[in-house]
């Protein structure tokens, strides 16, 4: 065990250039929400966390912090941090602003996105297509939250980057919450075609597939869902397993 904890902690250290201990932990905590490894309700223990990464209590700490400043993680008064679970009108409440979010985003895409931006949007979606295709759908989540965040950013609005990021993530919370029947994906050619009508800056258009695209989003939900697991050593056995190695 404690040759495994020295070797996620070096490649907490060094995993990528310029970050630090709390950026990796909150990258890893983040994107187990966006692939529902972390399933709504999931208690988020500060020591079991800070074992598995081999950091300390502080960096988790402040890690949870700053995902319960994004809504995915609520922090109860002597109980502790769990993963959001919202209700169903806190989940209409949610889709309401992410609706008036994309819609805004989109306009201001069609008018500041660059080519280079498009592009890399692109390569986001095959990459999105591979994973649905090879069966990873938490992999095709996490991508599709991806795009729609780079949306943001071509967006040129700081503001609505921090909003966008925050209800990308509910948004995943209320899928694994809320989703029914089989994990489908219909977001790839959605997401080429909401491309093409941006690269051609024809607005009227991009905001009808953006509408129709949130649409069938919230299509596929239910009232009663969930299926991941609520072991932290499970969910991030990846880490683990890949320290380990």
């Amino acid at each position: 065990m404690g040759n495994l904890k020295n070797s996620v902690s070096k490649n907490i250290k060094t995993k990528v250039a310029g970050q630090t201990q709390d950026d990796v932990v909150y990258c890893h905590i983040f994107d187990a929400i966006l692939e529902q490894r972390l399933p709504p309700a999931t208690k988020l223990s500060e020591e079991a966390l800070a074992e598995i990464f081999s950091v300390s209590r502080t960096i988790i700490r402040r890690a949870l912090l700053r995902l319960s400043l994004e809504q995915v993680v609520v922090i109860r008064p002597n109980r502790g941090a769990m993963v959001a679970a919202p209700t169903v009108e806190e989940a209409k409440q949610i889709f309401k602003a992410r609706e008036v979010m994309e819609l805004a985003i989109t306009e201001l895409a069609v008018q500041n996105a660059t080519k280079a931006q498009i592009d890399e949007c692109r390569k986001l979606v095959v990459k999105e297509n591979e994973a649905f295709d090879q069966g990873d759908y938490g992999s095709g989540l996490r991508l599709s939250g991806e795009f729609h965040i780079k949306l943001a950013e071509m967006a040129e609005n700081a503001p609505l980057l921090a909003f966008q990021r925050s209800l990308v993530s509910q948004t995943s919370l209320l899928i694994a919450q809320y989703e029914t029947g089989s994990h489908s994906n219909c977001s790839l050619d959605e997401h080429t075609v909401l491309l093409d009508a941006i690269e051609a800056g024809d607005e009227e258009r991009a905001l009808d597939l953006m509408q129709e695209h949130l649409g069938h989003i919230r299509s596929k939900l239910n009232l009663d869902s969930t299926s991941a697991s609520n072991d932290l050593h499970v969910v991030f056995s990846n880490v683990l397993k890949s320290n380990k190695a």
